[in-house]
This record gives C-alpha cells, sequence and structure tokens, in this order.
C-alpha cells in the first residue's frame, strides 16, 4: 500500500497547525472522546452527488443583452446541456432560449482567435448563473476560461466557488482551480483544482468534504480530507483515496480506501450506523444494518447483533409501499444456548424449554380502499413470551400481546369495525385463560338522520365470536382440556333528547332498549367456582347453552347551572342529577365475563347507565347519580374543571357486589370497586389548566363511610422554558395481586401506590439531557429508570442511553444496560430525534 500522503491542509486550517490546535469547550472534548472511542461505525448509504459546468454567450453578441447562438457559440451553449455539480444532469432545459451575457467591456482578439469579457462578467442560461472578473473564449481549442472569483449557481441550489474555471465548449470535461462548493443542503467540497473527464467523473486534488457549518477560523465538527476525492456521477459516489477522518480538525484515524454516496442520495444500499451497548445480561453489544434500496417503494434491512454473553442474532425488515398504503415485516431470530441465560447452568438449567432456536415474526399495514373505508394489521408471532423483552426488541413493560387485523369504515352518519383479535399474556402469572382470539368482533353504529320524538336516535350493534385456549375446563362427555366458545350478538336503539325550560334548567329525558343472543360452548359458571383459604376447591360448573336477554332502561339528567363574571373570568357551578329505571333483575350472574372485567368507578362514568366496560355485564335495578361541578375559565386562557359526586343504589339486584369467579378461581371483576354498597364511593375529578402549557388532571374516589383514599391516579404536565416534565401518581387500596413468584395462587387484595416521572431539559441549542423513572412506593424501589444525553447539531447526532430495570421473571433479571449511537450526516442514517428509553426493535432510518 503506498504511503498516506499530507499535501494538502486539513478542515479548517493546515494539518500542521491543526496538530498543536486546543479545541476550546467542555463540550467538544466530551465530543471527541466519544466519537473516538465508537468510531468503527459503519458508513450510511445516506448521500448524494452532482455535476458542474457552466455556460457561456454567444461571442459575436453584445456586451449586455441576449443574443442569438451562431454556430460556435452553440457548441457551448444551448446545443449542450450544463450539467450539476451534485445531482442528475439537467436534460430538460430549452434549448430555444438564449443566453444573456454582460460585462463591462468585450474584445474581439482576432489574432488569438479569442473572444475575452472582463468586469463584472454574468452569464445566464437556463437558470444557470455565472459569474467571474473574466471569461475568456477560446474558438481554436474550444475551451471557455473564466478567471477571477468565479462563481456558479446551478438550478438544483449548488454553488460553486473557483480561482479559475477551463472547459471545452461542450460543457463535459475540464478543469477547475481552488474549487469550492457549496451544496443546496449546505453541505461543502473544497479542492485545490479538480478535472473532469468522460462527462461523468470529477477527479478533486487535495479535497476537502463536510456537512457542517464552521464560523470563523473554527473547523467543522468532522471533516474527510483526502489526497483524491472521485465523484462519479452516474454511480452518486464519492471515493476518498488516501483519507483522514478528522474532528475539530485533529485527524482521528486514517483510511487509505473509503466510499460514500454523494449528498444528494437519499437512498442508497449500503451499511447503516451502528449500535454500540453493554447491558449485565446481554453483555457487550454491536449491531451493524446493511440497507438494500431495492426500488424507490421498497427496501430491506439486515442487522446482524453480536451479544458477548449470548452469541448472534440476527435481524431484517422489509419495508414496501404500494398505491394505497404500506407495510413492513420483522424478522429476528437466535439459536439460544439456555445455559447462558441468567439463571441457567449445565449441571441445574431452568430454562431448559428456551434451548434452541428462538424468534419473532413482527408486521405492520396500513391500506386505505377508499376515502371511507381502511385496512390493516399489527401483529407479532413469537417463540415464547420472554424472547422480545429479554433482547429488549420490546420494551419490559410490555406485559400483554395484542394482534390484530381490522377493517372499518365511517361515513357522516355510519361507523362500521371487523376485527380479528389474538390475546396473550407474557408474565410468569398468566394462565392459559391469558390466551384468546376474537373471530371477529363488528361494531356497528348509525345515527338516523331525522329527529324522533324531537330527539337523536342511534342503532348500534356487536357480533362476537369468541374462542378461549382454557385448559382449566374439563368437557363433562370427554374428560379432556377443551376450549371455550363464546358467539354474541348484542344489538340496541339509544334515544336522547335535550330541553331547556326558562329559567335555565336542563333535562335530558332517554330511554333504551337492547336485545341480547349469546351461544356457549364449554363456559364456566361464575357462581359455582369456590375457594377455601385462598385454594379453589371447586373449579365450578361446566355448561353449553343459548341464551337470550332483553333490558329496557330509562330516566333523566337534570342539571341547573348557574354562572357569574367577574374580573379573572367566569365561574359556572352546575347541579347535576341523574334518575335512571332498569328493569329489577335479568339472569347474567351465571354467565361468563369476558369484555366487562374492567370496572372502574370515577368521575367520567359516574353518570354512565352502566359502568362496566362490556356488555357482558349489565347495570340492573333504579340507581339515581348525583354531582356538582364547578367550571372556571379565566379572561387569559386559564381553565379549571372539578366534578364531585356518588351513586345510590335505590331497589333491584346490585350488579356491582359478588362479581363471582372465573375457573381459575379469581374474581370475575374487582368486588371492591366503589359500587358494591347502595351508597357509593364519593368520586371526584380536577381538571386544572391555568397556563397553555400547564395542565393537572387528578381523579380521586373516597370511603362512603371513613372517607379514606381508596383510589387516586394523578398526573401532570408542563413545559417551562427548556424544561418539559411529566409526572402521575397511581394508588390502589384494593389491587387484585398475584404473586409473580408463586403463580398458581389466588389473587388477593393488596396495596399497589407507584409514582412515574419524566423529564426532558434542553441544556444548549445542541445538548439535551432527559430520564424517566417508575419507582414502587409499597415496596420501596425503583422498578425502572433510564438517562438520556442527546447532542443535535445540522451534521451530527449522539445519544447515550442508561436504562435500569428491576423487573423478574423467569429468564428475565434486573438489567442495566448503556447504549450509544452516533449518527453523521450523509455518512450514517440522520435522525434528529430519539426517544428517552432505548431498544433494539426500533427503526434507525428516516425517510
Amino acid at each position: 500500500m503506498r504511503e498516506a500522503q499530507t499535501p494538502h491542509d486539513g478542515c479548517g486550517s493546515s494539518r500542521e497547525a491543526s496538530r498543536h490546535r486546543k479545541v476550546d469547550g467542555v463540550a467538544r472534548a466530551l465530543l471527541c472522546v466519544l466519537m473516538f472511542v465508537s468510531f468503527a461505525v459503519a458508513w450510511s448509504p445516506r448521500a448524494s452527488a452532482q455535476g458542474y459546468s457552466a455556460s457561456t454567450s454567444d461571442p459575436g453578441g453584445s456586451v449586455s443583452g441576449t443574443t442569438k447562438s451562431k454556430k460556435n457559440a452553440s457548441s457551448f451553449g444551448a446545443a449542450n446541456a450544463p450539467s450539476a455539480v451534485f445531482g442528475k444532469i439537467n436534460t430538460n432545459l430549452d434549448r430555444a432560449q438564449p443566453m444573456r451575457l454582460q460585462g463591462d467591456q468585450l474584445i474581439y482578439d482576432k489574432s488569438g482567435d479569442r473572444v475575452i469579457s472582463r468586469g463584472n462578467v454574468e452569464i445566464f442560461y437556463n437558470n444557470f448563473i455565472l459569474t467571474a472578473d473574466e471569461v475568456v473564449y477560446d474558438q481554436g481549442s474550444g475551451t471557455l476560461t473564466a478567471i477571477g472569483n468565479v462563481t456558479l449557481k446551478e438550478p438544483q441550489g449548488n454553488i460553486v466557488h473557483a480561482d479559475r474555471y477551463t472547459l471545452t465548449d461542450d460543457f463535459r470535461d475540464g478543469f477547475v482551480s481552488a474549487l469550492s462548493i457549496t451544496s443546496k443542503d449546505k453541505s461543502h467540497i473544497s479542492a485545490d483544482s479538480a478535472t473532469r473527464r468522460e462527462g461523468n467523473v470529477t477527479e478533486f486534488h487535495n479535497g476537502r468534504f463536510t456537512p457542517c457549518q464552521s464560523d470563523g477560523g473554527t473547523p467543522p465538527l468532522w471533516c474527510i480530507s483526502a489526497t483524491r476525492i472521485i465523484h462519479d456521477q452516474s454511480a452518486a459516489t464519492l471515493t476518498y483515496q488516501d483519507a483522514y477522518f478528522e474532528i475539530y480538525g485533529q485527524p482521528i484515524f486514517y483510511l487509505p480506501y473509503f466510499q460514500s454516496p454523494d449528498p444528494t442520495v437519499k437512498r442508497k444500499s449500503g451499511f447503516l450506523t451502528a449500535d454500540y451497548g453493554h447491558s449485565s445480561t446481554l453483555g457487550y453489544i454491536t449491531g451493524i444494518p446493511y440497507f438494500f434500496n431495492l426500488a424507490p417503494n421498497y427496501d430491506a434491512t439486515i442487522e446482524p447483533i453480536y451479544f458477548s454473553d449470548q452469541g448472534l442474532m440476527l435481524k431484517g425488515e422489509w419495508r414496501q409501499r404500494l398505491a394505497n398504503g404500506e407495510y413492513n415485516v420483522r424478522l429476528a431470530g437466535i439459536d439460544q444456548n439456555s445455559n447462558d441465560l441468567p439463571g441457567g447452568n449445565a449441571s441445574n438449567n431452568f430454562n431448559q424449554d428456551l434451548d434452541g432456536l428462538r424468534g419473532s415474526v413482527e408486521t405492520h399495514g396500513r391500506f386505505s380502499l377508499s376515502s371511507w373505508w381502511q385496512f390493516g394489521w399489527d401483529a407479532i408471532v413469537e417463540s415464547d413470551d420472554q424472547f422480545r423483552r429479554f433482547y429488549k426488541l420490546d420494551s419490559i413493560l410490555v406485559t400483554d400481546r395484542v394482534n390484530q387485523v381490522y377493517l372499518t369504515g365511517q361515513s357522516d352518519r355510519n361507523y362500521f369495525s371487523a376485527k380479528l383479535y389474538q390475546f396473550g399474556g407474557l408474565l410468569t402469572n398468566d394462565t392459559p385463560q391469558t390466551e384468546s382470539y376474537t373471530h371477529p368482533i363488528i361494531d356497528y353504529n348509525y345515527v338516523f338522520k331525522d329527529p324522533v320524538l324531537g330527539g337523536e336516535l342511534k342503532w348500534n350493534t356487536n357480533v362476537l365470536s369468541f374462542t378461549r385456549a382454557d385448559g382449566s375446563v374439563v368437557d363433562p362427555q370427554t374428560g379432556r382440556d377443551a376450549d371455550q366458545n363464546v358467539n354474541r350478538i348484542v344489538t340496541e336503539l339509544k334515544w336522547r333528547r335535550r330541553l331547556t325550560d326558562a329559567i335555565g334548567i336542563s333535562y335530558t329525558p332517554f330511554a333504551d332498549i337492547r336485545g341480547d343472543v349469546y351461544q356457549y360452548d364449554n363456559a364456566t359458571n361464575p357462581e359455582t367456582v369456590q375457594v377455601t383459604d385462598g385454594v379453589i376447591t371447586n373449579h365450578g360448573e361446566v355448561f353449553s347453552d343459548t341464551v337470550t336477554r332483553g333490558i329496557v332502561d330509562g330516566g333523566a339528567t337534570v342539571s341547573y347551572p348557574w354562572a357569574a363574571t367577574s374580573a379573572a373570568g367566569t365561574h359556572i357551578i352546575e347541579p347535576i342529577g341523574q334518575f335512571v329505571a332498569h328493569q329489577e333483575s335479568i339472569p347474567q350472574r351465571a354467565l361468563p365475563d369476558e369484555d366487562a372485567q374492567s370496572l372502574v368507578f370515577d368521575d367520567t362514568n359516574l353518570f354512565s347507565t352502566s359502568k362496566f366496560s362490556g356488555n357482558d355485564r349489565i347495570e340492573t335495578g333504579t340507581r339515581v347519580n348525583a354531582g356538582l361541578q364547578y367550571t372556571f375559565q379565566s379572561n387569559d386562557g386559564g381553565y379549571a374543571r372539578f366534578l364531585a359526586g356518588q351513586s345510590y343504589h335505590l331497589s333491584g339486584d346490585n350488579i356491582y357486589l359478588n362479581p363471582g369467579r372465573n375457573a381459575d378461581g379469581n374474581y370475575v371483576f374487582n368486588p371492591y370497586n366503589g359500587l358494591e354498597t347502595d351508597r357509593s364511593d364519593y368520586v371526584i375529578g380536577a381538571y386544572i389548566a391555568p397556563l397553555s402549557n400547564f395542565r393537572i388532571i387528578s381523579q380521586s374516589r373516597f370511603d362512603q363511610s371513613t372517607f379514606a383514599l381508596k383510589r387516586q391516579d394523578s398526573s401532570m404536565i408542563t413545559s417551562w422554558g427548556p424544561l418539559s416534565v411529566q409526572a402521575g401518581y397511581s394508588y390502589d387500596a384494593d389491587a387484585l395481586f398475584t404473586d409473580p413468584e408463586n403463580p398458581d395462587t389466588i389473587a388477593t387484595l393488596s396495596r399497589e401506590e407507584e409514582v412515574l416521572a419524566a423529564a426532558t431539559l434542553q441544556l444548549t441549542n445542541r445538548w439535551s439531557i432527559g430520564g424517566s423513572s417508575r419507582y414502587n412506593l409499597q415496596d420501596g424501589n425503583f422498578r425502572y429508570d433510564s438517562v438520556n444525553l442527546k447532542y443535535v447539531d445540522d451534521c451530527f447526532a449522539l445519544t447515550a442511553s442508561y436504562i435500569q430495570s428491576n423487573y423478574s421473571d423467569e429468564s428475565i433479571e434486573p438489567d442495566q444496560t448503556v447504549m450509544l449511537r452516533f449518527e453523521f450526516k450523509h455518512l450514517g442514517d440522520f435522525a434528529t430525534s430519539t426517544g428517552t428509553d432505548f431498544n433494539l426493535g426500533g427503526d434507525q432510518r428516516t425517510n
């Protein structure tokens, strides 16, 4: 290999001088150290190139004005297209468009067969502008030479600066002295000289390339200086020979040969930015993706990721855009040695079922079938519940897997949705009952155009076909484990009308009529399951049947808002009362509950005719809901709303009491929900936004007899100058808890209390720091926390992340991870946004 040469200046100053320069500022020093340590970065395909040329006027034309090209002029003017420095040659020129030449002096040298224009020379042609102190056209040699302060402005946005610019008359081959080019995106390339040959290749001698901006004598953040930089316009590549990569003018390492796309290429096959990191469970992490630019509308990426403690994992992704949408497919897999997993060894391996091939397939699709109809899917299929979280393809906080395929349609008065779901739990304490499928669930809603009895009439229909892989249900006929199947049709008419009397009292009467048809196979009767001292003693009766039920309810909501105006704003006090009458009782306690297991009583459903989240349970009897709402709207835009209330069960069956148990012995829904007594718990909601950048939401529930806090959910979002903060607090005095170390035990009541917080501080216009944390107040430990340091400027991005997790679940153990990512504009995929949390399942590219 030939010896490296240093005949040219470095980026910003001479190389010799740069050796002795001290980089000012802690920020520069930190960047230099981090970039030097990690600079095994594989270069990215995201870059581009163009050509260069100039145009001139007819030498026989006037000094200032428009000239028609003659025979000699056409050889270097309208008959031949100028080319760009970086980018495709402009072949869409108007050949009939005349050139315009103006200058202070025009000289005809008949003896030398030359035409000379001097003094403020300007040549205009097809949006190309060439300016120079002097332009000489040699008709004998067929060359055009621009001399002194030469500037060529191209339609693509490039600006070429040179002391001397010589071209043949066909604008293809030429020589440029002391060349400097600024592309449209402010990337810079400079050289002592440049030669263009074969109409396609430009060779820069003692060249320097950087997309970074610098002020005064400060060198750019990074730069590549090379003895030769060769630009192949057809291949859109830049080839560097005898090159140095420099940071703030300091040579970091030598590159005998290196190639990258030119600055205008947005998508090109090649290596993407590498990932670096270390995890206490995975070891050292290194991944280098390779991007295949197969076509303008589809591409592929392959990334081998090496974990020093686990081995080599392969990832791949296919992305494609079609005329009406897009989809992608991601693959990941590893040949797992279970002895390498936490807790595993040759003599006592707790993870033998994870030995061998492990992997996952992830796919997403979104398609617009028409202006009203949408089709898509979101699905992940994995070899085991631990794989994606263990290898950080998903966040450790992901506890459930929900796959779906959907078709939706919406117009002014119609809404249709058909979805196929697959539900699965990812935790140790998940049971076979967490594995279920809907095939499908269909919702149809229609709002009648014309009023009925002066009010609005809606028609809602729900169709469900559901299967649970329930290993705890035994078919009474065969004695084998059997799946549970549910088929259901629910249809209802809902009518509402709002009236206001002369003194401002608002009356909203309503009425609902609903009919259900259920068909069950191998269902468990929740009333027959028995638990004694925390141990299930009877798994319950299993039955198959077809059940119909209907319900009619009606009532009215009455409110009387009182308004007052002050110098600060408007105050509204509004007492609200609601009376709801249902049938006293309907046969539903013996039926399984699939979609009404979530029951959270708060201010948002205080005035709902049913507080359940789904259709399998219906409120019965007569109930009165009452509350008081206060709203304040300040004159400067501030806002506050408070709602406090209570619900009263007057008669009939209180369905919120005695929920029954499923086949695993756990409650169908939480029996301590605040509605189990005739007089419910108190609920209070507070929504406060005194400023546009500050919001607080608080939802509380207090015991109806002791006023003890039973449940609290609060969140706060604010931004103040460079600081953005999000915080949340949750408390549940009667949460259902299953010990993860004993997943087969029955869930018991336990207090849960957590604080979540996240913050981002913009230290400077380039540096920012952020973090998030999840702290369990009940156990007194951090469940999850992360810190994120980021630097971003016009040509470089650095993200350093530290993540600590204290979750345990089979092979997943508490873990500390440090990740680094470097992105160089035109040399690596360049994205200015990086989340606070880092996972290896993210998409690095920007389009």
